[in-house]
C-alpha cells in the first residue's frame, strides 16, 4: 500500500469532504461511507446491486480486521461460497460486478488505498 499520496484532491460530499490520492482513491478508509461508494460507482458506470454490496461488506469487514485490502482469491472464494458456484465463476461473477477490475473499480469503490503493486489484481 502507498503510504503517502502524490497528490491530493478533495472530493466533497453530504457527510463532508473525503481526499482522494491522485488516480481517485481514497486517503483515509476509514473516512469511507456508503455515500461515497454510490458517488465513485457512479463515476465508474456501475449501478450497484446487492451483490456489489455483499462484496463491498466483505471487503471492508476484512479490512476492519486486518488493516489492508483483501486480496481477490479471498473475494473469488467469498462470491462461490455465497452464490453456491465454483472460484472460477466466481472470479467471472466478480468481473462480471467489475468489469475494469478488483483493484481499478472494487478496491476504489470500497475505499481502499490504491495499492502500490498487486499481481492479482
Amino acid at each position: 500500500m502507498r503510504t503517502r499520496p502524490d497528490q491530493t484532491t478533495e472530493m466533497e460530499l453530504l457527510s463532508g469532504k473525503v481526499t482522494l490520492d491522485g488516480h481517485g482513491y481514497i486517503v483515509d478508509p476509514e473516512a469511507w461511507t456508503p455515500n461515497f461508494a454510490r458517488v465513485v460507482a457512479g463515476f465508474e458506470n456501475i449501478e450497484l446491486t446487492q451483490t456489489h454490496w455483499d462484496v463491498i461488506d466483505f471487503m471492508r469487514k476484512s479490512y476492519a480486521n486486518r488493516g489492508v485490502a483483501v486480496d481477490v482469491r479471498h473475494v473469488n472464494k467469498f462470491l462461490a461460497l455465497q452464490n453456491g458456484i465454483s472460484k472460477h465463476d466466481g472470479r467471472r461473477l466478480l468481473f462480471e460486478l467489475f468489469p475494469y477490475g478488483y483493484v481499478k473499480q472494487a478496491v476504489k469503490i470500497a475505499g481502499m488505498k490504491q495499492p502500490r503493486a498487486w499481481s492479482t489484481g
